[in-house]
This record gives structure tokens, C-alpha cells and sequence, in this order.
């Protein structure tokens, strides 16, 4: 292997180990929102059933989990969740994460207290 394979090889891995550590989401102003800005949310029937998502078919249509990449891994409060059709869906201590549709640009928040007030900002 010449130098430029193998500096191309251990950047592309520095690369990907960064993108897997990265945390799904990040603070902003007090709620946490996904990597384009977007508010993300809790869903309260999703409590009796710790790490576990409900929000499915149509729920998950109007609420588009928060998806996790196979290669993801759980990190501190950060948890995978495998949903009903197996696919994987970020939690934050514990709770499944979700956008809104209705939410249109960044920092919009208009699905706190949707649903008969089972949906709530998440927050760190």
C-alpha cells in the first residue's frame, strides 16, 4: 500500500468514526432539533412502553421518526429503538424522537401539545 492509499484509507476511517460518534441531534435554545434545525418531539404514549415507538402507519406519516443508521450505536442518554417494521429510531433517555410536518422552516414548534396535549418539544 503507498502512503496516498493509506492516508486516503485513515482519513475515510477518521471520516466515518466521527459520523457514527456524532450525537443524532443537538440543543438549540433549549430543544433539541435534527441536523437541518427541524424541532424534534416526545410522544406521551410512547411512556408506557419505554423504548418502544407506537407512532406507526399514518401516526408516523404526520410524525416522521427520527431515524438511526445500521451503523448507529447508543451513546449516553442517546438509545436506538427498533420500530415495527425494524427499522431504527433515535430515543433520548428513553424516548423516541419524531419531527412534525407541519413544522416548515427551522425553530418552527407547532406540534407542542398536538393530539389532545400527547406531544410535547423534546428537551434536553
Amino acid at each position: 500500500m503507498n502512503k496516498i492509499t493509506l492516508c486516503s484509507t485513515i482519513v475515510g476511517l477518521l471520516v466515518s468514526t466521527a459520523a457514527i460518534a456524532a450525537d443524532p441531534a443537538m440543543n438549540k435554545d433549549g430543544t433539541l432539533v435534527d441536523a437541518k434545525g427541524m424541532t424534534l418531539y416526545t410522544y406521551d404514549k410512547d411512556a408506557a412502553a419505554p423504548g418502544k415507538s407506537v407512532c406507526n402507519g399514518q401516526c408516523a406519516t404526520n410524525w416522521p421518526p427520527l431515524m438511526a443508521s445500521t451503523e448507529a450505536k447508543p451513546m449516553g442518554e442517546w438509545t436506538i429503538v427498533t420500530r415495527d417494521d425494524g427499522s431504527k429510531q433515535w430515543a433520548y433517555k428513553g424516548k423516541p424522537l419524531y419531527t412534525w410536518v407541519k413544522d416548515k422552516a427551522p425553530g418552527d414548534k407547532t406540534g407542542e401539545g398536538m393530539a389532545g396535549n400527547t406531544w410535547h418539544v423534546a428537551m434536553p
